[in-house]
């Protein structure tokens, strides 16, 4: 069943009052066929993906949003709280189903379902449950658009990422999971918190998996332009390794203190994801650390694995990956991260 947005059929029998409400201007012509509607698919509506569908909504990123969910009443519930808004929020269709027809035609398709642990379950049992899970995603998604590009949320991301490519059969440039996009969002917070500066003039990454063997490159971190490190060696300032760590360490516990304080994350990712959506979409070509087809980059050959490198992201998806220069000792780190996860994907058979 299909839950639609607005309609303009309220007379009887169904006539389209549009026509009437409306008087065509003479010598007009008909709209243009060049004009690109945009369309966005959010599969999942919990705390993440309402938080990523109301983002998408105030910053006016798509002409059409559609939301897809296996609980239907909680879906049409969240379809229309979002539609009643809509005298506050730019013209958007907003649809809602459980079947993935509604979401035909997407540009940009985002899965942020996935199953939750269960009290004593390990983590590759999770990981089979939510492959299982996605096994019923991809593919519909992947048929009925076939040219979207396929942003993978739902965690662990850079496994799952690497599951959709293969039941998509899509290019590995239109599958993307979003990664280490938001760690590297709160780890340029946290340095431009200890510097006193805005986050917007930090430029810093994270890379490798989301995850416990994520690599902070410190090696590359500039505050308006000025590499960091290389300045306080340069001046003569002793820093302390351990405070490095320590920031990074805190940038992965910091996801866990969210979901201790308050049950969940939502509004971090929610922006994080609407940012990618806007560099997608909007073709800015921007860079973003994000989970892409990593094999052949840093000298990872173990196999095909899907990790954080900074990507150079447009309308057709990964244009390329940046060349930053790593230290041996990051590089190191950043095999040992893809090497993690391929030993969890071997477990995994798939």
């Amino acid at each position: 069943m299909q839950m639609n947005g607005s309609s303009s059929s309220f007379g009887p029998g169904g006539l389209d009052l549009a026509q009437s409400f409306f008087k065509p201007i003479q010598n007009g012509a008909p709209p243009s066929t060049t004009k690109r509607h945009t369309k966005i698919s959010v599969v999942g509506v919990g705390n993440v993906g309402m938080a990523i569908a109301q983002t998408i909504l105030t910053q006016n990123l798509a002409d059409e949003l559609a939301l897809v969910d296996a609980k239907p009443d909680m879906l049409r519930g969240e379809m229309l709280d979002l539609q009643h808004a809509a005298a506050f929020l730019p013209h958007t269709k907003i649809s809602a189903s459980a079947d993935y027809s509604v979401t035909v035609g997407s540009d940009l398709c985002i899965v942020t379902a996935g199953a939750r642990q269960k009290p004593g379950e390990s983590r590759l049992n999770l990981l089979q449950r939510n492959v299982a899970l996605l096994s019923d995603i991809i593919p519909p998604l992947a048929k009925h658009s076939p040219d979207s590009i396929l942003l993978i949320v739902s965690n662990p991301v850079d496994l799952l990422t690497y599951v959709s490519w293969k039941l998509s059969a899509f290019p590995s440039n239109r599958v993307i999971g979003s990664g280490t996009n938001l760690d590297s969002s709160r780890f340029r917070f946290l340095i431009a918190d200890h510097l006193n500066v805005n986050a917007q003039d930090v430029q810093a990454y994270i890379v490798g998996e989301h995850g416990d063997t994520s690599v902070a490159l410190w090696s590359t971190i500039s505050i308006g332009g000025v590499p960091v490190l290389s300045f306080l060696e340069k001046q003569q300032i002793a820093y302390e390794k351990q405070t490095l760590e320590n920031i990074h360490k805190e940038v992965i516990d910091s996801a866990y203190e969210v979901i201790n304080l308050k049950g969940y994350t939502s509004w971090a990712i929610g922006y994080s994801v609407a940012n990618l959506a806007r560099s997608l979409l909007r073709d800015q070509r921007k860079i973003h650390p994000v989970s892409v087809f990593a094999k052949g980059f840093y000298g990872i050959d173990g196999g095909d694995v899907f990790l954080s490198l900074p990507a150079h992201l447009g309308r057709g998806g990964v244009l390329g990956v940046t060349n930053i220069h790593l230290t041996d000792e990051e590089v190191e780190k950043l095999r040992k991260s893809a090497e993690t996860i391929l030993e969890v994907q071997n477990q995994l058979g798939f």
